[in-house]
């Protein structure tokens, strides 16, 4: 393959998922391998036998690489992955010394985030707001054209209480977004309320008809309004961009999220709320735009 490309490494609690991608952020190629718990170089072996791989196949510039947790993107650390076991782990170093390319490293919503930001829903746009709502929640904040990171420690949005009353989060606080909101949540209440196993998916699409499924997503959606309360209050964004699993209920969530938003506000700017444009692939997208950063070059895609 005769054209330059990057690599585009997510790394999750049971799978590291690499792609080949262009400038137009395309992806030629694909990989997929389960993930390794221990860490250092035991973990990180794999993952840069998975870039090689890759890079055989075109002229590779950059890397990026991105993963849940805590991760200082300035410093290249992972500070702490509880599903990967990983504490303080130099990602970025031993990474880049193991592949030989230029690497960059960050979180996995954040680097959804800057795809949406710069090529998604919000492109364009200087005061946004992006949050992936799946298995936890998380966001990421863009003010006045600077992607806020907090050396790892911003955009746990999950963790804003929303229910001093509530159930206790697996963080150990009390009635957190993610009690409520989570895509596991909703199983979890239905099942409480019902006895009956269904998925998060099964419960949006029984909305109005079942009265259990419609208490559950309406809690949630009242949790998110609320902390969304709170995002729009602190960063001011001009678009609130709903992304990861949860969202693929498109209409059904934005809609009543944005209206109960709307009704909470006051002083604060009235965002625009929308659905992610870049869907489960958006963490890819970002970690390949921070791969063309890496090299310095501003990707196709991106002008």
């Amino acid at each position: 393959m005769d054209q330059r490309a990057v690599v585009a490494v997510d790394i999750g609690g049971t799978a590291v998922k690499a792609a080949l991608v262009s400038a137009e952020l395309v992806a030629l190629r694909e990989l997929r391998r389960p993930s390794e718990r221990a860490g250092g170089a035991v973990a990180l072996a794999p993952v840069a036998a998975m870039i090689t791989e890759l890079a055989a196949d075109a002229e590779v510039v950059g890397v990026g690489v991105v993963v849940p947790g805590i991760v200082d993107d300035a410093a290249g650390v992972v500070r702490a992955a509880v599903n990967l076991g990983w504490v303080d782990l130099p990602l970025r170093a031993e990474l880049a010394a193991a592949v030989g390319l230029p690497l960059r490293v960050g979180h996995d919503v954040r680097a959804g985030g800057l795809a949406e930001f710069t090529v998604g829903a919000a492109a364009g746009v200087a005061n946004a707001f992006f949050t992936a709502i799946g298995t936890g929640i998380a966001a990421a904040a863009k003010v006045d054209g600077h992607l806020l990171a907090g050396g790892g420690y911003a955009g746990e949005f999950g963790h804003i209480v929303v229910d001093q009353a509530g159930d206790v989060c697996g963080c150990g606080t009390v009635g957190c977004l993610e009690t409520l909101a989570a895509a596991p949540a909703l199983p979890r209440r239905y099942r409480a309320l019902t006895g009956v196993e269904r998925t998060a998916q099964e419960i949006a699409g029984l909305v109005g008809a079942d009265p259990a499924a419609t208490l559950v997503w309406e809690d949630a959606v009242r949790a998110l309004g609320t902390a969304l309360h709170t995002a729009v209050t602190l960063f001011g964004p001009e678009v609130v961009v709903l992304g990861g699993g949860l969202s693929e209920a498109g209409a059904a969530l934005v809609d009543p999220v944005a209206a109960d938003l709307d009704r909470r506000l006051s002083f604060q700017r009235r965002p625009r709320v929308v659905r992610a444009a870049l869907g489960q692939q958006a963490g890819r997208a970002g970690a390949a735009l921070m791969a063309w950063e890496a090299a310095g070059i501003t990707p196709a895609a991106a002008l």
